[in-house]
């Protein structure tokens, strides 16, 4: 790929048109929103009661009103936990850039030593950064559907700026080739911090004014959409409106490889639907059974403790004056039955079992049970890496979705804003592009696999014909550099082919002087 920085140059236009134009694509995408608000405000409600609501809202209003089991709540933190330490694992190296297949066989070696040393400094930049606390946001939302991270260029401190934006301030839509092409962000900030947080906008003297005589906070939208006016460049329009005023107060042009900040990512989707769905949908029917559940235990223990009672009225017991509460005297009528409790409809007990399958369901849905409970025999090294196996066999499909819609983007995102800024130099071959190569944790258990087949092989060979046989037929040279890419060694632990032929020559000199020596030690002494 190729890693050339264009300017970003102002798109000129007419102005009144574009905004016309712009807030009409905006309005079509929020239509196609308004299907999803409410399966998604339903999502964080019982999942997420803490987060932005998709509708109009007090700040610090209580939204746990429906929250009576933390199933949920506690498990979509932990599958985000165990999704970023399979993917993007902090102060680790999940990813690798090696030769593409276009680049001749001879120039790989030498070319992915150059990009070993890319990679580390890459991600020495990534772990100094804000990404791993934004990802893990960005992880939350893609429970239910859909994540975005917004990848800036940062200062000479901090080179790139993490921004995990939620689900709720952006809007998306789909182009031509079913891809999003779309992306809407809607912000609401003081007028007064328009200046500073555009700079290079074009904020009109009557926005100024009102700063001068207003506090209060305005809406505006961010606008990235693909230019396809051009065939094979990627090149979007960029934009910033006040959709009230109906004033765009910036535009320019994003062109060239990995130019748009925005990166969205979804969990699973079905076909020609612009929103994912996350695993949250799968378990969202037990989980509003397990909260409606446990509220009607926690109802029928209020009156197994409280209890309902009956009274004669004989003009004597006042019902509101009445508290049930220890050492409390009741004053009746002589004869009066007074307050005579009422038993319950029956044993609520089986809810437990209800219980039971219901958390295993929601457990299972954002996969919780991997590895088990910790109780018991420890589990062995062998045993943890088969469950790992296991869990990248179930989540493979949206695996392969993140690979192509997160971790490649993103790393293209950070290579291309840390050659403009001058810090790496991506080597290239005729222009032959470089590829990212997965090394997460579940990456590697997808590798394991065919290690295991390798080895495997070898076994059988060399039992059933020998190790002579083995030799003669497997190329030993050949599997131990397969091993060492699929086991994810550094390129500087292999020795090139140039150094084995030196080591070889230097093993048979040394054979040949030892047979010498071993030759004159047998001559008979004259």
């Amino acid at each position: 790929m190729s890693y050339e920085m264009p300017d970003i140059t102002p798109n000129v236009g007419d102005t009144a048109n574009s905004v016309a134009t712009f807030l009409k694509r905006f309005k079509k995408a929020e239509g196609i929103k308004d299907y999803w608000k409410d399966k998604f405000e339903e999502a964080y409600e019982y999942c997420l009661p803490q987060r932005e609501s998709f509708y109009e809202e007090t700040p610090g209003e209580r939204r746990t009103d429906k929250i009576f089991d933390e199933t949920a709540v506690v498990g979509i933190q932990e599958f985000a936990s165990r999704l970023q330490a399979g993917m993007t694992p902090t102060f680790a190296r999940w990813a690798d850039f090696e030769a593409g297949t276009e680049i001749p066989d001879d120039l790989k070696p030498q070319i992915n030593e150059q990009l070993d040393a890319i990679t580390s400094y890459v991600f020495e930049i990534l772990q100094n950064s804000n990404f791993n606390t934004e990802v893990h946001e960005c992880f939350m939302d893609l429970a239910v559907g859909t994540g975005c991270l917004l990848v800036e260029e940062g200062d000479a401190i901090n080179p790139i700026k993490f921004n995990a934006i939620p689900l709720p301030r952006i809007t998306l839509n789909s182009g031509p080739d079913n891809r999003i092409d779309q992306i809407y962000r809607t912000r609401y900030v003081d007028y007064e911090d328009l200046q500073s947080i555009y700079p290079k906008g074009n904020i009109p003297f009557e926005i100024m004014n009102k700063v001068r005589h207003t506090k209060t906070k305005c809406t505006v939208v961010e606008g990235v959409m693909r230019l396809y006016d051009e065939p094979n460049v990627e090149k979007y329009k960029y934009c910033v409106v006040l959709p009230k005023e109906k004033i765009m107060i910036e535009e320019k042009e994003l062109k060239g490889n990995a130019s748009n900040p925005y990166l969205v990512f979804r969990w699973n989707k079905a076909s020609g639907e612009v929103y994912g769905r996350g695993p949250i949908f799968n378990a969202m029917a037990a989980i509003k059974t397990t909260n409606l559940t446990v509220e009607m235990i926690l109802q029928n223990a209020q009156m197994s403790i409280s209890g309902i009672y009956t009274f004669e009225d004989d003009g004597v017991i006042n019902p509101d004056n009445i508290q049930l509460v220890p050492g409390s005297l009741i004053p009746v009528s002589p004869g009066s039955r007074g307050l005579v409790p009422l038993n319950g409809a029956g044993d609520f007990n089986v809810a437990q079992l209800i219980l039971s399958d219901m958390r295993t369901n929601i457990k299972k849905a954002l996969y919780m049970e991997t590895l088990g409970r910790p109780e018991g025999t420890p589990m062995s090294a062998t045993e943890v890496a088969e469950r790992m196996a296991d869990l990248s066999r179930q989540i493979g499909s949206s695996f392969g979705r993140l690979q192509s819609e997160f971790v490649t983007p993103l790393l293209r995102r950070v290579i291309r804003i840390l050659s403009k800024q001058g810090r790496i130099d991506i080597p290239s071959v005729d222009g032959k592009e470089v590829k990212v190569v997965p090394r997460s944790p579940l990456a590697k258990a997808q590798h394991q696999q065919d290690v295991a087949d390798v080895s495997r092989f070898n076994e059988i060979i060399a039992m059933t014909f020998g190790p002579q046989m083995l030799n003669m037929i497997v190329k030993q040279d050949e599997v131990a550099k397969y091993l060492a890419e699929k086991m994810n060694l550094p390129e500087k632990l292999i020795r090139d082919a140039a150094e084995q032929q030196e080591l070889a020559n230097q093993l048979q000199n040394m054979a040949q002087q030892g047979s010498m020596g071993a030759n004159e030690l047998e001559q008979p002494q004259g």
